[in-house]
């Protein structure tokens, strides 16, 4: 169930909340294939399914840096925030990779509202956690602190 909230003020009443966990998203062979060739980084752990067979995950694997990327296309399904004028990436702090994310899994996202700082012109500074989890796995696949600037 995705929660709205409305503003500065919606996302103030927010910190130091999990906000629930996104949809699952099957991770594909071809997203991943898209996403090394879009970065450059064709490493065979994540583009050579019958190589990566005999590899140290036993498969092909996400790229550590795809499986950050779906924030944004995860984050939508647990919270959309309204009022706003505009809102952008500010960038990330912490961010680690416990756990790799098969090729043919389910991932899904965990958000927390951490903290909340007022900016000049109705502006705030939102950082989350994220948590990425493959489904039935024992440890999460990342990790990420993720900043975010909205505006009024």
């Amino acid at each position: 169930m995705t929660t709205t909230v409305t503003g500065i003020a919606g996302l103030k009443e927010l910190v130091g909340q999990h906000l629930g966990y996104s949809d699952e998203m099957e991770i594909t062979q071809e997203r991943v294939n898209t996403f090394a060739d879009a970065t450059g980084d064709h490493q065979w752990i994540h583009v050579d399914p019958e190589r990566a067979k005999d590899g140290p995950f036993g498969g092909p694997i996400a790229h550590g840096y795809l499986t950050v990327s779906l924030g944004p296309a995860l984050l939508p399904t647990i919270v959309r925030v309204e009022g706003m004028s505009m809102a952008v990436n500010y960038g990330m702090g912490k961010v680690r990779f416990p756990s790799p994310v098969p090729v043919g899994s389910k991932l899904r996202l965990g958000a927390e509202l951490t903290a909340l700082e007022e900016l000049p012109n109705n502006g705030a500074q939102v950082t989350m956690t994220f948590t990425y989890q493959v489904v039935d796995a024992p440890k999460p696949a990342c990790v990420a602190e993720v900043i975010y600037r909205y505006f009024e």
